[in-house]
């Protein structure tokens, strides 16, 4: 089976300090792989300064690893200068940000958003059609265009921007979605809505998704693999429920003692 994402050996070193002495390992020698045509939730968890963010930047393209390689159906990352190219890895690999009030401008109705990207991202000309697509994407997130149309992001709660902004990323079709802490600046009682949103997306829609928390409760409940990081490097990695149920490495068993026995999380149903 042909890789959809690949990362081989991948760092990403700072400089810090005066005159950037000091080089700081964000990321150290990191590999995984997602199959091509296997819906997932892939989870990378850690503490905050694991790196998992700044991963998540390198395989967004934001950021270029210092070593290592990232390829995206077959194409390193390192080659996409712009133009086509790019637009067309933007249009694949979808972000959803940690906080969903920041990634709107808060003076711009939400569902303007949503008609750019049908128009710029997925290339839909006509009126009717953009508004179809954006009602589309809508619905696939439990919501529609009547709720939000005309409304600015201070209107909607943050599960309901977490969810349009989830949206947003499914206009264009992406084959990978990556979500970095997607439910922590959510409030508690809305945050199972989302995580069963994420599997809803790899079921119904065959969506591979990245997933960034640093919450073992939910990434034991929503994860099909897993990978743990501190310090920049992983420290175990593999099947979830294996990974989780019986942890070998120190850390690992420090994380999961920290939690409550694993179960389905405090808040979140099966249904």
């Amino acid at each position: 089976m042909s890789a959809l994402l690949e990362l081989d050996g991948v760092s990403r070193r700072y400089g810090a300090g005066l005159f950037a002495r000091r080089q700081v390992m964000a990321v150290r020698d990191v590999s995984l792989r997602l199959e091509a045509g296997r819906p997932e939730i892939f989870t990378i968890v850690g503490e905050s300064g694991s790196g998992k963010t700044t991963l998540a930047r390198m395989i967004l393209g934001m950021l270029a690893p210092t070593a290592g390689t990232i390829r995206f159906e077959g194409a390193d990352l390192a080659t996409l200068r712009g133009g086509r190219s790019r637009l067309a890895f933007m249009r694949r690999v979808q972000p959803i940000f940690q906080n969903p009030f920041e990634a709107f401008n808060p003076m711009k109705r939400v569902d303007r958003y949503l008609f750019a990207t049908a128009r710029r991202m997925a290339g839909v000309a006509e009126e009717a059609g953009i508004v179809d697509a954006a009602d589309s994407a809508l619905r696939s997130v439990g919501l529609s265009l009547v709720e939000v149309s005309g409304r600015f992001p201070h209107q909607l709660s943050g599960g309901q921007l977490q969810r349009v902004a989830i949206a947003r990323a499914l206009i264009c079709r992406p084959a990978l979605l990556v979500a970095d802490e997607p439910v922590s600046m959510i409030d508690a009682s809305l945050r199972a809505s989302i995580v069963n949103l994420l599997r809803e997306l790899r079921d119904r829609q065959g969506l591979a998704i990245i997933y960034i928390t640093h919450d073992l409760a939910t990434a034991y409940y929503v994860s099909d693999r897993i990978m743990i990081m501190r310090q920049g490097g992983v420290v175990e990695s593999g099947e979830a429920r294996t990974v989780l149920d019986n942890p070998q490495h120190p850390y690992s068993q420090l994380l999961k003692s920290s939690v409550l026995p694993p179960e389905v999380p405090t808040g979140v149903s099966d249904a």
